[in-house]
């Protein structure tokens, strides 16, 4: 009878599992996570209202108020279509840059799991091994002390 994979065995062979968390963490670079945490402020509903609220303050002001505590010319609009331009030339590149870091992120995730995964199928590979080895020393046991086969059907495999 061939014996199953010791469970000590298994365990010398088991690897530990990585943190891929951290990892990531560890393996951006200082400019990776500025753009980083640039983008995780910048992609929150309270930043889209500050610059909402902003704004409408901004034009409101300069439309209505009277023209001597108006703080812009009437060519401050154009300047206002400028620099939120500007905004949105250099926030592009940093919510790109994030992108990639986070999918880089999800890789390295979906790599973890994959490991988790493989090792999990050993275990239960090995645990079947386990199980059907005991299955045949039942059966070897049952029919030296003489249990009829028909009792055994069903029950155990033969």
């Amino acid at each position: 009878m061939k014996h199953p994979t010791s469970l000590d065995t298994l365990r010398e062979l088991r690897t530990p599992v990585k943190n891929v968390n951290e990892q990531h963490r560890e393996a951006l670079s200082p400019l990776e996570r500025l753009a980083t945490s640039i983008t995780k402020r910048i992609g929150t509903m309270g930043f889209f209202f500050i610059i909402l609220i902003w704004t409408v303050f901004w034009l409101s002001w300069n439309s209505f108020a009277p023209a001597n505590l108006r703080f812009d010319p009437p060519m401050g609009f154009v300047f206002w279509l400028f620099i939120s331009n500007m905004i949105q030339i250099f926030l592009m590149p940093l919510i790109m840059i994030a992108q990639n870091v986070d999918a880089h992120h999800s890789e390295l995730r979906s790599e973890s799991q994959f490991e988790v995964n493989l090792k999990t199928e050993k275990e239960v590979d090995a645990i079947m091994e386990h199980l059907e080895y005991q299955n045949r020393l039942l059966v070897s046991i049952a029919r030296k002390v003489g249990v009829d086969e028909s009792e055994l059907n069903g029950h155990l495999p033969l």
